[in-house]
């Protein structure tokens, strides 16, 4: 079981995460079905058994907007480019496993995975084993977290091997219906998305009650290995919202 951070760091972290949004802050007008969200609603949900809305390890009960992508079938196409100018296509690893990770360098949440949490040597590891792994920031501009200096410094910040691409008008992040930095996607290497949601089940490294501590995406990873469904395929992401352009 994972320990919990001391209470105080947990409450400096959220409120820094609250701090970033404001109380219109929502997707815009082409993800009309998605439900807007703000970080006092996110502050909430990544602490157990404090918002109506929250499962009791942590994780807020959101939906993906409609006409996204979907479980099961093929994951939508895209090209973005990389903080260097080189360009990334979906098609471009077919036949291999590809992780999507919605990223905010600025995001508390993000912070905590690759600083003392999962993501910390996950990404390293499964590249390491064939994965490609691709960090994708729809931030807009102005909006935290977005711009090639706060991107670089993360790059430097958590040591990142991988490509982080960028999504500034949030196209693709609507069409994946990412909602949380981090949101993971898994992709199999026939190009279908068999898996989508939080990394864990300990926001912080706090596991609710006296649960043992699940790595969904390890899981999932494990499960395509092996040949076989993924058994935990959809849970709900928890973390910062995904900083939209207005």
């Amino acid at each position: 079981m994972l320990r919990p951070l001391p209470l105080l760091a947990l409450c400096l972290a959220l409120t820094a995460c609250d701090k970033s949004q404001s109380p219109s802050d929502a997707p815009s007008k082409k993800t009309a079905d998605a439900k807007p969200t703000n970080e006092a609603t996110d502050a909430k949900a990544a602490t157990p058994k404090q918002e109506g809305d929250a499962k009791a390890d942590g994780h807020a009960k959101a939906e993906p907007p409609a006409g996204s992508a979907q479980l099961g079938q093929p994951a939508p196409a895209f090209t973005l480019t990389d903080l260097d100018g080189k360009s990334h296509s979906l098609a471009d690893y077919r036949g291999k496993l590809v992780v999507l990770e919605w990223f905010n360098p600025q995001c508390p949440f993000v912070n905590f995975a690759h600083e003392k949490g999962p993501l910390n040597v996950m990404a390293a590891k499964q590249t390491g084993e064939g994965v490609v792994w691709l960090a994708i920031n729809s931030g807009g501009e102005g909006r935290q977290g977005h711009g090639d200096k706060a991107n670089r410094d993360g790059v430097s910040k958590f040591s990142l091997g991988h490509p982080i691409l960028l999504d500034e008008d949030g196209a693709i992040g609507h069409m994946y219906g990412a909602i949380k930095t981090p949101h993971m996607f898994l992709i199999d290497d026939k190009g279908t998305l068999v898996y989508r949601g939080a990394i864990d089940n300990a926001p912080f490294g706090e596991v609710d009650g006296d649960g043992e501590h699940q790595n969904y995406l390890a899981a999932a990873l494990a499960d395509v290995r092996a040949g076989n469904a993924v058994a935990t395929a959809d849970t709900p992401a928890y973390g910062c919202t995904v900083k939209y352009a207005k």
